[in-house]
């Protein structure tokens, strides 16, 4: 197996935010500073600079045909075909910050839902509101997105987080399915890829779980400090969880987590962030002191790679075919690393 960096790039600001495009021939990032650049995914050069969001970006999410959403400080959802690097549509939600956006990969007319305040509405891919929801008790701090064929029942749910609560909707009817009172803030959702289980990261050290199919709910606390990073293997398995120096690896298999003990990767500082490989088993983790790393959790010794960077990581994102790995960082360069088994 061969890591090396493939490219580098330098930015305005720190990587609040980056993904591929589906097909995994741009990367979009969102600085701090508020503007978008998309990059040509095997040569690092400039596609387009986009003129992103006054005082700041907070947020982007890729949809089918094209289309980038953008959510930033001045309480905007701009959505741009970024082929052409042109703004399609502007939606203004309110004075509050968009802060979160989730996109539906199942089918190309799903809508777009982005959270600013207590408000969560659901945006057309033309960028008509299709739907606006009762606001939320308290600010919408995380989004996730259930896509997922579990039980060979195609179905898409969305799951919203504020302080002492989860609701869970309908993306088709824009119904609510289901929801789940927790004692205090959350910072971060995830769903399993089979749709099985809900896991939210929490201000009380601690990560919740929630089998909402089979009423089923699960707690594990005594981390080291309030929990921001969740990432699921490709299979739905293993679920990794920062929250502390070590990383934490949990068997998510049958019964799930509860009462096993987890794998524990060691780093040598407070980890930053954490994601799992789409299809294949690696592990990228990175730490405050600008170290991340490349595991392989199956493995009796797991440490496959380890790079040292100026700056710690703020964001990871591996291409649909897991070739290349973006690392956004605190100190605004960007990283492009490529992996060749």
């Amino acid at each position: 197996m061969n890591f090396a960096k493939h490219w580098a790039a330098t930015l305005d600001d720190y990587a609040i935010d980056l993904a591929w495009s589906p097909d995994g021939s741009l990367l979009a990032v969102a600085s701090a500073a508020g503007g978008v650049t998309l990059y040509e995914a095997t040569t690092g050069a400039v596609k387009h600079s986009l003129a992103g969001h006054e005082n700041g970006a907070n947020a982007l999410a890729w949809g089918s045909d094209g289309l980038l959403a953008t959510g930033g400080q001045d309480g905007c959802v701009r959505i741009w075909q970024a082929n052409f690097g042109q703004q399609t549509a502007k939606v203004k939600l309110g004075n509050a910050w968009v802060e979160h956006l989730a996109w539906s990969p199942l089918h190309s007319s799903a809508p777009l839902f982005a959270a600013a305040g207590r408000k969560l509405m659901a945006i057309s891919p033309d960028g008509v509101p299709a739907h606006t929801f009762p606001d939320a008790p308290k600010t919408i701090s995380a989004l996730a997105i259930r896509a997922s064929t579990l039980n060979l029942q195609p179905s898409t749910l969305l799951a919203a987080a504020c302080f002492g609560h989860v609701a869970v909707w309908d993306t088709t009817t824009f119904g609510l399915q289901k929801e789940f009172p927790y004692g205090n803030a959350i910072y971060a959702l995830t769903w399993s890829p089979d749709g099985r289980w809900l896991v939210a990261g929490c201000h009380d050290n601690a990560v919740h779980l929630w089998v909402p199919a089979e009423d089923i709910e699960l707690h594990m606390s005594g981390y080291e400090t309030r929990l921001k990073e969740l990432s699921f293997s490709h299979d739905s398995k293993w679920l990794a969880t920062g929250g502390g120096k070590d990383v934490c690896v949990w068997d998510c298999a049958g019964a799930g987590p509860e009462g096993r003990e987890p794998l524990q990767l060691p780093q040598t500082a407070r980890t930053t962030a954490i994601a799992f490989q789409n299809q294949h088993s690696l592990l990228a983790t990175g730490d405050a002191s600008g170290t991340f790393t490349l595991w392989s959790p199956t493995r009796k010794n797991p440490m496959i790679a380890e790079v040292r960077m100026p700056s710690a990581a703020t964001k990871f994102a591996w291409r649909h075919d897991d070739s290349l790995l973006a690392v956004g960082t605190e100190k605004g360069i960007l990283y492009v690393f490529k992996l060749d088994n």
